[in-house]
């Protein structure tokens, strides 16, 4: 199990950059999936099961291998800190569009039933409460 808790969201012009930063407890060695989802506040707010409505922004393996959605590359940066157990996303160059809840997530390759096979698989185990992240022009 991993706990997370993220912090760092709040508001940024267009152009501007922000950093989201999520701490984390529990388990995270061989085969960890760690990573950054993103919804829109309403449409979340709507579903009776969130998760379902999450998307995969920037992930991170235990092989330090990324992945960035489309609208990330370039801007936007994930990392992590093993020694303060610690997730970062560095968004940059943010646009509109960029706004929503973040939520960071974890889970394990191979536990669990059904069990993830790659972290590109959005369905984690673990989530955080989230951080809402907002864009002004």
């Amino acid at each position: 199990q991993v706990d997370l808790v993220e912090s760092g969201g709040g508001s940024a012009q267009a152009v501007g950059s922000l950093t989201l930063s999520c701490e984390y407890s529990g388990g995270t060695g061989k085969n960890t999936c760690l990573g950054w989802f993103r919804t829109d506040p309403g449409k979340e707010r709507e579903a009776l099961d969130p998760g379902r409505v999450r998307e995969a922004v920037a992930l991170l393996d235990s092989e330090n291998k990324t992945f960035y959605a489309d609208s990330a590359k370039g801007r936007f940066t994930v990392s992590r800190d093993r020694a303060k157990n610690t997730l970062y996303l560095e968004m940059n160059n943010l646009k509109l569009e960029d706004a929503g809840i973040y939520y960071c997530a974890a889970d394990y390759l191979y536990r669990g039933n059904p069990y993830l096979t790659t972290c590109e698989d959005p369905n984690y185990k673990y989530w955080g409460q989230g951080t809402q992240v907002t864009v002004s022009s």
